[in-house]
């Protein structure tokens, strides 16, 4: 059951705000009114999946004609507080209501109210740091930041990450079953011999500038810093199985463009470090997850469940057998590959060692889809949840 507003207090939404606002910066001399390239998809998207990007209209069209009338900072930051955690509340509901596991309509619902914010003549006269402010805590708050509450006396507590769909210049209606697992899993409990475990979750961008503006480590560190929660798992779109990402590297390689067709430059040849803020992120070269890997292994489903060891160094690509045999190896690609799904586990496990180093944390790479299929993402689901289980029996 999805949990009433009520319970998101006022005061923590405006917490969220004030963290965003005090810990995030873009790169300066960017014009933050412009349509960004994900915003300027939605008119295709509403060509080829009209159902789908029209779903959630009632609060884009609301949250649009409230901001057009808006002419002030304060006005606008209230707009924003409201309706960006409201649309997360209402795709849950709009997602279990259907049960039809499409994650895309949030994501297109989303761009929709980021491109109205930038296109409404109250955010244009804003100052630049203001509306960097706006959109990061819309970003945020859409995304679940405020809707992480563990209140349901479970045993353990499980903190899940998913990412939005992507590459879409090749499908614009590709889905991303990480997102669908985060929304089929949100406020779920399970049950596993005599262990109840709560679940919440959070769905992140694929766009390298969030990483390194420092998202993860704004939404994850609260949770691991804490010890509020027993298991940290991000997950994201992989390969033809699932596999459980041994190895996360340091560094980023893929040539392939985030959301913004954006290319960091890296390649396998010239490896490139992430940043966090307005340094480099600094870490070993390599780390390893934490996750009760021989009992996730068992989990029921149609597709194997690996325990990936593969890494590549400059030397050399293989399947290591230890972290000690590569940590002071120049890495290239994590056992996740060099993309933004690797830099998320490496990521979360730096603070896993930083803050709370028994925790469990670690990286799912669910089987990959095309487009969209239904089918294809409930056995996803439901894998996933026997992989979750399988772990939470061992806490």
């Amino acid at each position: 059951m999805l949990k009433n507003f009520k319970v998101i207090h006022i005061n923590k939404l405006i917490l969220a705000m004030s963290l965003g606002l005090s810990s995030h910066t873009y790169a300066e001399n960017i014009d933050l009114t412009k349509i960004t390239v994900e915003e300027a998809r939605i008119s295709t998207a509403h060509k080829a999946i009209p159902d789908v990007a029209g779903r959630l209209a009632d609060r884009v069209d609301l949250f649009s004609q409230q901001v057009a009338r808006a002419d002030n900072y304060t006005v606008l930051t209230q707009l924003v507080l409201r309706h960006a955690a409201a649309l997360w509340r209402d795709a849950k509901t709009s997602y279990i209501e259907l049960a039809d596991y499409d994650d895309r309509p949030l994501y297109w619902s989303r761009l929709q109210m980021t491109k109205a914010l930038r296109s409404s003549k109250g955010f244009a006269k804003l100052f630049p740091n203001q509306q960097q402010k706006l959109l990061w805590t819309f970003e945020l708050l859409s995304r679940g930041q405020v809707d992480v509450e563990f209140d349901k006396n479970a045993d353990k507590k499980i903190l899940i990450t998913g990412f939005d769909p992507f590459f879409l210049d090749r499908h614009i209606d590709q889905s991303n079953p990480s997102g669908v697992v985060a929304l089929s899993l949100d406020d779920i409990v399970l049950s596993v011999e005599g262990k109840t475990a709560e679940v919440e979750v959070l769905i992140v961008p694929v766009r390298f500038a969030d990483f390194d503006q420092g998202m993860i480590e704004e939404l994850l560190t609260p949770y691991v810093a804490g010890k509020e929660i027993d298991m940290v798992l991000t997950v994201s779109m992989g390969r033809e199985n699932f596999d459980l990402e041994r190895y996360p590297a340091l560094r980023r390689s893929a040539k392939a463009p985030d959301n913004l067709n954006i290319f960091t430059g890296a390649s396998k040849d010239q490896p490139l470090l992430p940043k966090l803020k307005s340094t480099e992120l600094k870490g070993p070269e390599f780390v390893e997850f934490s996750l009760p890997i021989d009992a996730m292994q068992k989990a029921a489903g149609k597709y194997q469940v690996n325990d990936n060891r593969k890494v590549s160094t400059l030397e050399k690509s293989y399947a290591a057998q230890s972290l000690a045999e590569i940590v002071n190896k120049v890495s290239v690609s994590g056992s996740g590959g060099g993309y933004l799904s690797n830099e998320i586990s490496y990521r979360s496990i730096l603070l896993r060692n930083k803050y709370n180093p028994l925790l469990p944390v670690g990286h799912i790479h669910t089987p990959r889809i095309k487009s969209f299929n239904q089918q294809v993402l409930m056995d996803i689901v439901n894998q996933t949840k026997n992989i979750i289980s399988q772990g939470v029996a061992e806490l």
